[in-house]
């Protein structure tokens, strides 16, 4: 693998909401109304190799969806930058930079919500194609049968409606949409989350053969362990806006160390632990109106100590391409195991 096809390097991204008249004229009467702003995105960093596919994992709410809409082109971040190829796309010339927005695609949870549905699937998948100069309008319905034989869908549907489809027909569509402008990277957005467990399986396996086939490289959005543990060759923990924890899969699942993915590891429902009773990470998940200071994770945590109220942890490499961000590992391992009991 080279370096890093795409990177959010130190992203953030900040929504607000202007006050409306009434909360103007109620502030300006002494009402104590400020603008909502939420914290989506806090500083994040995520590189993602060519070739490779990254889980990027967190619990609804974390900022998962904005980061990829950022890496996506379809939302600017609010600070920090994305490299494309060592580049800030903000600072590609126009043919360069419009070639970098077609190389970047997305396919999302809901095909319903996200398949216009007043068009036919000649006109949803061939589209692009045609306004981008890839094909021309004459070759453009050949085009459309060759995407739809390439995701395992009859060619002699393109002239339905995405109603006349089922869930996961309509997600080959569109997946058949984002590879027909010829992408390097693919943003996929809890792909597989609306569909049953068996078509699930189904669309994942024709992802990794895409993937073997045009050498396609994967951000996969996902609060499913499972799925991200058997696609993924990077995962990528989530929390309130924050990475907290990047490392190879491999060496992630059997070592995990901050403590919000301990938490969500012990209690994925596992086979080989089908007697425990299983509970959800202890706590709620604070609002992004008002993110905790310090670590955004210690009001949930066990192992929380003065320094977690106080400071954000940094991710530090706690081992070879594993990182992680938590304090307890800046702790000698007597003053950590004093710490953890007394917690």
């Amino acid at each position: 693998m080279s370096g890093p096809l795409i990177e959010a390097r130190e992203v953030s991204r900040r929504f607000s909401r202007n006050l409306d008249y009434a909360e103007k004229l109620a502030r300006r009467l002494g009402a104590h109304i400020e603008e909502r702003v939420v914290h989506a995105v806090d500083h994040a960093t995520i590189a993602v190799n060519a070739g490779e596919v990254v889980g990027l994992v967190g619990e609804s709410g974390c900022g998962k969806s904005t980061v990829g809409r950022i890496l996506a082109g379809l939302l600017p971040p609010s600070e920090g930058a994305v490299l494309w190829d060592g580049a800030d796309v903000t600072a590609l010339p126009a043919a360069e930079a419009k070639q970098a927005r077609l190389a970047r695609q997305m396919i999302f949870q809901d095909p319903m919500s996200s398949l216009n549905p007043r068009k036919r699937v000649a006109q949803i998948v061939g589209e692009a194609p045609v306004l981008h100069g890839i094909v021309s309008r004459r070759d453009v319905d050949a085009y459309v049968s060759n995407m739809m034989t390439m995701v395992g869908l009859d060619p002699s549907f393109r002239h339905r409606y995405p109603h006349q489809f089922s869930g996961g027909q309509r997600q080959r569509i569109g997946i058949a949409r984002a590879l027909a402008v010829k992408p390097r990277f693919i943003i996929c957005d809890e792909s597989v989350a609306a569909l049953d467990v068996s078509i699930q399986a189904q669309i994942i396996n024709l992802f990794m053969r895409l993937k073997s086939e045009f050498g396609l490289t994967y951000l996969f959005i996902s609060h499913d362990l499972g799925v991200v543990k058997h696609i993924s060759d990077q995962v990528v923990i989530m929390y309130l806006g924050r990475v907290v924890e990047r490392a190879p899969a491999d060496a992630f699942f059997a070592a995990p160390n901050h403590p919000y993915t301990i938490a969500l590891l012990r209690e994925a429902p596992s086979i080989s632990e089908r007697r425990r009773n299983f509970k959800p990470v202890a706590g709620e998940i604070p609002s992004p109106l008002s993110p905790p200071p310090g670590c955004h994770f210690h009001p949930r945590c066990q192992k929380a100590f003065d320094r977690c109220r106080r400071e954000a942890p940094t991710l530090k490499e706690i081992a070879p391409g594993h990182l992680s961000a938590c304090h307890l590992n800046d702790l000698p391992a007597g003053q950590l195991k004093a710490t953890v009991n007394a917690a």
